[in-house]
Order: C-alpha cells, then structure tokens, then sequence
C-alpha cells in the first residue's frame, strides 16, 4: 500500500481508477479509515481517478501526538493533492472530513472544484463535549464509547444488521492518541464564516437518523453556500455510505454529471 511523508508523516493513501479520469478525493470520518468507503466504490461512475487516505492518527498513516489543528489536518489534504499533482477535484467529505473539505477549499481553491458536504457541519459539538470525550478515552479507553457511538452512527435498522461488528471493530481500533488529536481538532473549529464565503457547487448530505450531525445541522451549514442544495436520505444514520451504499453512490453520480465532472 503506498505511504507518503507528507507535512512531516508518513500518509497511507490509495490511487486507483484511471490516472486520466476526473479526480475524486475521499476524506473519512472521525475513527474510521478510508475503508468508510469501500461499500461505494463498485457504484460509482466509470472512468474516475479515485483517491483515498487514512487521516492522520488513523488506519496505517502515523499516529503523532495529540492534539491536532484543523489547520493541520487540511495541510495534510492539500499536500496528497500536492504530492499526486491533482487540481480541481471533487472532494467528498464525512463528518470531521466535511470539516477538512471545507477548510481545503478555503485555502486552495484550485485543488477543489466541487464539494460533497457528508453529515458535517461547519462547527459540531461544544467545546465541553468534545473536551469529556478526550477524557472519557484517557481514563476509560475507546473501546468503552463503542456502543454510545454506534448508537450515533447508524440507524434503528442497521443496529441490528451482522455488519454492524466490522463498522465497531473499526471504531475500536482506531489509535486512541489519532481519536483525542482529533477530537481536538473539531474542538477548536469553526468555519461559519470561512463556509459563507465559498462559491462553488456543492451537494449536502444527511441521514434522517443521524445522531451525531442531525439533518438540521447539515442544512445550515450548507445554506451557508449559495447555490448549495442537499439530500435527505431516510432511514440512515451519520455513516450512510455504509447502510445504504448504492443510494449514496447515486447521488454522487448525479452530482458529477450535474458539474460536468465526467
């Protein structure tokens, strides 16, 4: 598996699809890996470059010290971009990775050319809770948040699906040092602002059952960006590349066409 120092760590990353294809750049969420997106991949479009990385503190890129910045985290982002000499990407985004897309665009328009906003938001949480959570995994372990947190992700239905053990076993195995670093990063972000002034095409997505980034949270970031629009997609919960593959696939499908990206 290919691995790049990149903002001084080593980043695993995948590169696959067609080198000439329309670029499309994966982010995933807090304590899961680029495998998140696994379940999509045999839906979408023909003919993509698809890229994929393990955020830093997670899956096999390195595990520095927490805390970390979300300045960092978008640094990290736009050097893979760097690194595989790819502009004007469609960057799809979930949870802290929306968060990362956001602060990417922000500072190199170029590398983005359209957004895919998954179940985030420009500022999650309070302070505070993210503050308790860092301590609960200091003095309890992750593996203690396993069930509160799958309760957040996914939805009634899914709760009781055999698969939920491989999304749990992710969760679990995530470096408890990559969780709290960041965990501090979302802490310590707020993009209201930085979101407002964006102007490019951008699709939201929210699952009706999410409990981490609930529908209402996700629009108003995405309304924060004229000509945004987003998708509802019931009976899913904050993970809904997971319960409900082909339908996300469909909408990003439609929204590549729709900006000319294939």
């Amino acid at each position: 598996m290919p691995h790049a120092t990149l903002n001084g760590i080593s980043v695993h990353y995948r590169d696959e699809g067609d080198p000439k294809g329309a670029p499309v750049l994966f982010i995933n969420s807090l304590a899961t890996t680029m495998g998140l997106w696994e379940p999509i991949l045999p839906h979408l479009t023909g003919g993509l470059r698809i890229v994929r990385y393990d955020m830093r503190g997670h899956g096999d890129s390195e595990v520095p010290p927490a805390p970390y910045s979300m300045g960092t985290l978008v640094k990290d982002a736009e050097a893979l971009l760097d690194h595989l000499k790819i502009k004007d990407a469609l960057v799809v985004g979930l949870s802290i990775g929306g968060m990362v897309a956001q602060g990417l665009a922000v500072k190199r328009l170029d590398l983005v050319r359209a957004m895919v906003l998954s179940n985030t938001a420009a500022k999650i949480g309070s302070p505070k809770m993210w503050d308790e959570r860092i301590e609960t995994v200091k003095t309890k372990g992750l593996a203690t948040m396993a069930d509160a947190t799958m309760q957040r992700w996914f939805s009634r239905d899914f709760l009781n699906r055999p698969e939920l053990a491989h999304w749990k076993t992710m969760f679990e195995s995530t470096p408890e040092e990559g969780y709290m670093g960041c965990c501090a990063a979302i802490k310590g972000t707020d993009f209201y602002t930085p979101t407002s002034g964006l102007r490019l095409s951008t699709l939201g997505i929210a699952g009706s059952e999410d409990g981490a980034t609930p529908p209402d949270l996700v629009r108003e970031t995405v309304e924060l960006i004229p000509g945004a629009r987003m998708e509802l997609m019931r009976r899913t919960g904050h993970l809904p590349c997971a319960e409900k593959p082909e339908d996300y696939a469909a909408l990003i499908n439609a929204f590549l066409k729709e900006t000319a990206h294939v």
